[in-house]
Order: C-alpha cells, then sequence, then structure tokens
C-alpha cells in the first residue's frame, strides 16, 4: 500500500487525513495517509526517514512550506512563483515540489460561482498565503488585481514582482489607508486575522453589489472577517473550507493520476466540523 502523510507543527487538527482518506475510498485507491509531528528544527530529517520508509508523497502545513521549497530538487512554476511548497512528490528522480493553494482557492471560488475573468479584486495580506494565490488568481484574467497590507512596502512589493504575469490585469499594491476610493467584486481574506478574531480595517463602500467576501480561514462558525463583511454590505460569503478540500484534490491528482470529486468530500467534511 502506498504511504502519504501530511507534516506539520502542530499537526494534531489536520484534516487531510480525513479528506484524503475520503478520496481513496471514493477513487478506489490503496493508499495509507497520516499526520506527522515534524520537530521545527528537524523538517529535512522527518521527510527523509518517511522516504526511507516508503513514503510517496507528502503534504506539508505551517511553519515548513519555506523548508518543503528549498528541499526540492524539481518545483512547479506555482510553486516557483509561491516561493513556498505544500505538496512534495517522491520519484526516482528525487523531490518534487508543487504549490497546490492557489489552484484550490480559484477552484473553490468557481465551485462557488464566482466568475473572476473581468472581476475587481481585492486581496489581503501580502504573506505567503497571498504570494500562493496569485499567480492562478491572474490566471483568470480579472479586470485588477489589488494587493492590500497593513506593510504598504510589502504589498508593493509582491505587486511589482507578479507584474509579469498580470498582462492585462492592472495589478496594484496599497496599505489598507488607500482603500477608501476602491470598489470590489472579490475581497479575499489571505491575511491570519480570523484566528485572533481580528478583523483588516476596510472602509465602507468596499463591497460592489453583488460581491463576495472569501475568507482563507475557516472553522465552524462564521469567522470574524465574514461577520464584518456582512456589516459592510457583502452580497455574499465563503469561508475557505473549500479551498482546504480542492486544494488537497489537486495534491491527489498529482500523486494518483486521478481527480477526485469534492463535492461529497465538502459536504462530509463540513458535517464533521459542525458535529465537533
Amino acid at each position: 500500500m502506498d504511504r502519504y502523510a501530511v507534516f506539520g507543527n502542530p499537526i494534531a487538527h489536520s484534516k487531510s487525513p480525513f479528506i484524503h482518506a475520503r478520496f481513496a475510498e471514493q477513487t478506489g485507491q490503496a493508499l495509507s495517509y497520516d499526520a506527522r509531528l515534524a520537530p521545527l528544527d528537524g523538517f529535512a530529517e522527518t521527510v527523509a526517514a518517511f522516504r526511507s520508509e516508503g513514503g510517496r508523497g507528502a503534504n506539508v502545513t505551517v511553519p515548513f512550506k519555506l523548508d518543503a521549497f528549498a528541499l526540492a530538487d524539481r518545483r512547479s512554476a506555482r510553486a516557483e512563483a509561491a516561493g513556498a511548497a505544500n505538496t512534495l512528490l517522491f520519484d526516482e528522480h528525487g523531490i518534487f515540489a508543487d504549490n497546490t493553494d492557489g489552484v484550490g482557492l480559484v477552484r473553490d471560488l468557481a465551485q462557488l460561482g464566482c466568475v473572476l475573468e473581468g472581476a475587481r479584486v481585492l486581496l489581503l495580506g501580502a504573506g505567503g498565503a497571498a504570494r500562493g494565490a496569485l499567480l492562478p488568481l491572474l490566471a483568470e484574467a480579472p479586470s485588477s488585481l489589488t494587493i492590500a497590507n497593513r506593510t504598504t512596502e510589502k504589498a508593493l512589493a509582491l505587486a511589482q514582482q507578479f507584474q509579469p504575469e498580470g498582462r492585462a490585469c492592472a495589478l496594484a499594491g496599497c496599505g489598507f489607508d488607500a482603500l477608501a476610493a476602491g470598489t470590489f467584486d472579490v475581497v479575499i481574506n489571505a491575511t491570519s486575522s480570523s484566528l485572533s478574531d481580528d478583523v483588516p480595517p476596510l472602509p465602507q463602500g468596499i463591497y460592489a453589489p453583488g460581491a463576495l467576501a472569501y475568507d482563507m480561514m475557516y472553522g465552524r462558525d462564521e469567522t470574524s472577517f465574514l461577520a464584518a463583511a456582512r456589516a459592510l454590505g457583502a452580497a455574499r460569503v465563503s469561508d475557505g473550507l473549500g479551498m482546504l478540500v480542492e486544494q488537497a484534490a489537486e495534491s491527489f491528482f498529482l500523486w494518483r493520476g486521478v481527480r477526485p470529486d469534492t463535492q461529497p468530500v465538502r459536504a462530509a467534511l463540513r458535517e464533521a466540523i459542525a458535529r465537533s
């Protein structure tokens, strides 16, 4: 039986084993998948030990996505763009690194009926989550993509880095205080603010009619960002649970060459979280 795992620290909370067990059952793939705690100073050694046990691939979560990128012999274009990896494939050529977070986001947005082509998109945050989302978002050809961050310089630097990928998209970076004149069709929270029940300081009028507010965080209850978005006039809101399942499905496809049906797994995971 082929072996896969997710590495992180902490890791006990991970939903990845739940998701991949259902993918395997649905597609008839013979594999095992478990969660493994890696020491903060021992990621490479933990991965090497897993490979020696016959591991075929792995997912990687915080705080090891930069370590996973550095460990790889080969990397996908989206991993290169993100500068981080959440998926590793082990084969005869060594370690291949990919980043499936951004494509997971885009696929979840599509599941929600959100059309990114021609849309005005606001991406909140300039850290790893935002970086991983940019290339797949730009590939959908929005009319504009604005990166807003508490530290303006980080947003400007990120916009400049991805400018060649923007093509006809108006790509810009700014601080939160510069958003007063903006109106957006899709607002994506790529900050970790909801983990501490904090909210990025967004002004009135930020949401266009029919706009979607999307938080990459998820939980049993509505996140602080989504509650604030409703109060500011967002017509639709969604958390990032679907993104979690969709990025896992892309990893599964990389490993097994089979694309699972995500809808029943999303529903089962939502129900499991509600019961927890």
